[in-house]
């Protein structure tokens, strides 16, 4: 069962400082995502690694090649993180960048190509992808966000298990969690998806609905979860129904 997590930059990172990584959060993410190995791709947010920085050069609104090293420089970081982390537990993680993996087309992914993901999982390594900075062959540069990579990897891989884990407990709608949304719900709650605390050029919960809301046309039910609370990611991996479900 082919399985695709992704870990909010929120969960990892104090997103209103700069380059601010929670350490032990970390730990307690690879111990957990360790107690459910195998057939796993493992994206992560940029939290205030990559968001402060490329709203500093003001990505992805203009071309900046300083701006495009600094920022993927600064991800780059958080990932190496995340990967010793890993690696302490015997996962076998390898970092995948996106900046020289993807080509987007006006912000949305025009070329990847996930057989080498595919092929790392079948040899029993762990991909770790993150939010980047990439080229953009009408715009120059842009913002590949994790969730961006999320939907897209669901849809090119048709993974079995696609689970978001951020910082709130679901979607949320008149102070409660949704059991499930779907696009005609959307409408309905849109006012209600603001943006977290800290920077995000990405959409927050917004963007996150919206990239799985376009996955589930494909017919694939994905969940959002809350990863800061202790033994959920675990619980997600094992297939268990927490947070909110975005269904087609």
């Amino acid at each position: 069962m082919l399985r695709i997590l992704k870990i909010g930059g929120s969960v990892l990172t104090d997103k209103t400082t700069e380059g601010s990584a929670k350490l032990g959060e970390i730990e307690r993410i690879a111990e957990e995502v360790s107690a459910s190995p195998g057939d796993l791709i493992l994206v992560h947010g940029a939290g205030s690694f990559g968001h402060i920085h490329a709203q500093r050069f003001g990505l992805p609104s203009r071309f900046d090649p300083i701006g495009l090293l600094e920022t993927h420089r600064s991800v780059v970081s958080l990932n190496s993180l995340f990967v010793s982390a890993l690696s302490k537990r015997d996962l076998f993680p390898l970092p995948v960048h996106p900046l020289s993996s993807v080509l987007l087309d006006r912000g949305r992914i025009a070329s990847m190509d996930p057989s080498i993901v595919l092929e790392m999982v079948k040899r029993g390594i762990l991909p770790v992808l993150h939010g980047d900075v990439a080229l953009d062959r009408s715009l120059g540069s842009g913002i590949v966000s994790g969730d961006q990579l999320v939907s897209y990897l669901a849809r090119e891989l048709r993974s079995d298990l696609v689970i978001l884990g951020t910082a709130a407990d679901g979607v949320m709608s008149r102070g409660r969690v949704l059991d499930r949304i779907a696009a005609d719900d959307l409408s309905m709650i849109e006012e209600e998806l603001g943006a977290g605390p800290g920077f995000d050029v990405t959409g927050g919960m917004r963007g996150k609905v919206g990239e799985l809301l376009d996955l589930a046309q494909y017919g694939v039910t994905s969940r959002i979860f809350n990863a800061t609370v202790e033994g959920n990611v675990e619980a997600a991996l094992r297939g268990q129904a927490i947070g909110t479900a975005v269904v087609p």
